[in-house]
């Protein structure tokens, strides 16, 4: 992608409150996490690291950001960080996080690919790096089978994805236009209806009739289909390797300077809790699912969890390439003018984890700090 300024928002956009992924407003969407598990526990004689005392991480609610999940349940962070505290906020969408970010209200985020490139655009690349990966995959199309029997019946159909201008968004923007059909992204009216639903509504959206299908995350994919509805398209086979990213960690630019330890530590937690996840998937499946529940008050059932979980692959490597085609594909459907991504990665930190665990380091795509 050409190096150029950085226009974020398309004319008009800016202006636009119901693009949320392309906003820094709105709080309220964070919330603490509750009933902190024994294994959040400082262990006796931990030192500080960097002298902090604590390190505020963010994360969502998702089994996409299972690693996050699993290192709270199993107290990797804290172990990690000795004698600082590991301290949770909870997000249900990704501009809060930036904001939160912004603000220094947390410190390292679990996040989305869309959110990161649009909050490091918007802030003239000055707000952020992205220093790891998470998690690859975990989307799917499902469809009200009954309406929708094979690809080329999604034409004048309603499909559901999480906001405007999110990933999901892009990508069934991106779909579209390769088969193509025209759709105004603005407006999601075209040859197909792109109806923005928050994931927490889609089932009922779908059980009304409301939607005849959704480009979605997991669980909410999986939710779906335990209420009828069939898997018509993985998007992991939409990409070369059948891997994407779907969760990046991200840190804020003056935390990283000022605490670079603080950022190894947990960067070395989440290496390690990804090595846990991949040799031991059901406990690991259990840790998360029992992390949802102490959040939300329920667990999601096997039903829904297994074939979720299966769906998602755990990794160290940001998939940097992947993310450079995300922004292409949302500069193709006009929700973003030539974004200067250069400089959104370091991964030196990363790197030098990655090689002290005897491990593969991974690469930027040219879009490192220089």
């Amino acid at each position: 992608m050409p190096a150029t300024r950085s226009t974020l928002l398309r004319r008009g956009l800016a202006a636009v409150a119901a693009l949320p992924l392309l906003t820094l407003a709105a709080c309220g969407y964070g919330s603490e996490a509750k009933d902190e598990p024994a294994a959040q526990k400082v262990a006796a004689g931990a030192e500080k690291i960097d002298g902090l005392d604590s390190v505020k991480i963010g994360y969502f609610g998702n089994l996409t950001h299972g690693t996050a999940l699993v290192g709270v349940n199993k107290g990797y962070f804290q172990k990690a960080l000795g004698a600082t505290k590991a301290s949770y906020q909870v997000f249900n969408a990704g501009p809060s996080e930036i904001e939160a970010l912004n603000s220094g209200s947390i410190d390292i985020g679990w996040i989305g690919p869309s959110p990161a490139i649009n909050g490091y655009t918007k802030s003239a690349g000055k707000n952020l790096r992205i220093v790891g990966g998470s998690a690859s995959g975990g989307v799917k199309l499902v469809v009200n089978p009954a309406k929708i029997k094979s690809l080329k019946d999604v034409k004048g159909k309603r499909i559901a994805t999480p906001q405007l201008g999110n990933t999901q968004d892009v990508a069934l923007l991106n779909w579209i236009s390769e088969q193509g059909w025209k759709v105004d992204a603005e407006s999601g009216k075209g040859d197909v209806s792109v109806i923005r639903t928050d994931n927490k509504v889609t089932p009922d959206a779908y059980k009304s009739g409301s939607i005849d299908g959704a480009w979605v995350p997991e669980p909410t994919a999986s939710k779906l289909v335990a209420e009828g509805a069939e898997v018509l398209l993985d998007e992991s086979d939409l990409w070369p390797d059948k891997k994407f990213v779907i969760t990046n960690i991200i840190v804020s630019q003056k935390f990283l300077t000022e605490h670079p330890k603080a950022v190894e530590a947990v960067l070395k937690a989440s290496v390690d809790i990804n090595k846990y996840i991949n040799a031991n998937p059901d406990e690991a499946k259990a840790a998360a699912n029992a992390q949802l529940k102490a959040e939300t008050g329920k667990e999601l059932p096997a039903e829904i969890l297994d074939p979720a979980w299966k769906s998602i692959q755990f990794t160290n490597d940001p998939l940097a390439a992947t993310l450079n085609s995300e922004a292409e594909h949302a500069v193709k459907a006009g929700l973003l003018e030539d974004p200067l991504l250069d400089g959104i990665y370091d991964l030196a930190p990363l790197n030098k984890v990655l090689q002290a665990a005897g491990e593969p380091t991974v690469d930027d795509a040219g879009l490192g700090v220089k």
